[in-house]
């Protein structure tokens, strides 16, 4: 019997929505485009409720069998999953044979901050 090493690999880097909040200025085209990935992601009610899911989740993060009765078939809340992975919202690591998922502390605070409003002076 031979054992084979296998490489560790690096878990996915999520890149946090980076507006300024929208009652500071208006967003440049860049910054519209990242920030409507991220909304049209959680646009849907499926989605909007496995991210809420994850980001309540106890430690701060879920495994997929924790979070798939969402009342869609298990490959429908894959498919939901792995949209808020591309849009950011969400990072995901692979144990054995369970995908953990968890919402990055700095996803919540930029998402939060682009909904505040600025103080006036």
């Amino acid at each position: 019997m031979t054992t084979k090493v296998l490489p560790l690999l690096e878990p996915q880097a999520v890149t946090p929505p980076c507006c300024p909040p929208l009652s500071e200025r208006p967003l440049t085209a860049e910054e519209a485009e990242r920030t409507a990935v991220m909304f049209k992601a959680l646009g849907d009610p499926v989605r909007l409720r496995l991210f809420s899911l994850v980001a309540s989740h106890e430690g701060g993060e879920a495994c997929v069998c924790d979070i798939s009765d969402v009342g869609v078939s298990q490959p429908t809340v894959s498919h939901h999953l792995k949209k808020l992975r591309e849009a950011g919202l969400l990072s995901s690591e692979r144990r054995g044979t369970w995908v953990y998922y968890r919402v990055e502390p700095s996803v919540l605070a930029a998402m939060g901050q682009l909904l505040a409003r600025t103080a006036t002076a």
